[in-house]
């Protein structure tokens, strides 16, 4: 069966590591007949949630009007979620981060997501593992909280400049996950 799978991008460098990563997913997925949107969130305007709760009351997801807006309605189709972001401060850079918090407009507007799984992929210029403890456990609570199959994890360490990745076995990881969805 076909899916909608929404790759949210959170590094602020155009083809850097974690974008070459996102594509060889999506490589995977639409060779299995997926369907992949990319919505990179560095250049997006994205302010942080004001909590504010006046989501969805004025027609869209956020009365602040910003590109979380046109990001709202990709997140309603989407099946699968991926987030493909390096690691900042063992977390999400902030633009990703500020993405993820209005997730919150959709459940105080009482919208369904159709998301039902979801996958990380993460890159670091660290070579130590446990620096990706934070990021991995935010993103299993999110998982867990919005009822999501964690369909996997691809960790990279060890890439820190603009195509370092290239010719690490995670991409061959990620185009094979990519297929499995």
């Amino acid at each position: 069966m076909s899916k909608n799978i929404l790759i949210l991008t959170g590094s602020p460098r155009p083809n850097g590591n974690s974008f070459i990563l996102a594509d060889a997913f999506a490589k995977g997925a639409e060779a299995a007949g997926h369907t992949v949107r990319r919505f990179d969130t560095a250049p997006a305007e994205i302010d942080g949630c004001r909590a504010c709760n006046q989501c969805f009351k004025h027609g869209n997801a956020c009365v602040f009007d910003d590109d979380f807006n046109i990001l709202a309605p990709r997140l309603e189709e989407a099946d699968v979620l991926v987030l493909a972001t390096p690691l900042y401060w063992f977390s999400f850079p902030s633009q990703l981060k500020a993405a993820l918090d209005k997730l919150y407009s959709l459940l105080v507007g009482k919208r369904s997501l159709n998301i039902r799984e979801c996958v990380l992929l993460a890159t670091a210029e660290t070579e130590d593992t446990e620096d990706f403890a934070g990021i991995v456990r935010s993103y299993e609570l999110i998982a867990d909280y919005l009822q999501w199959k964690d369909r996997g994890k691809i960790l990279v360490p060890n890439v820190n400049l603009p195509g370092d990745i290239k010719g690490n076995a995670a991409l061959e990881e990620a185009e094979k996950l990519g297929r499995s969805i």
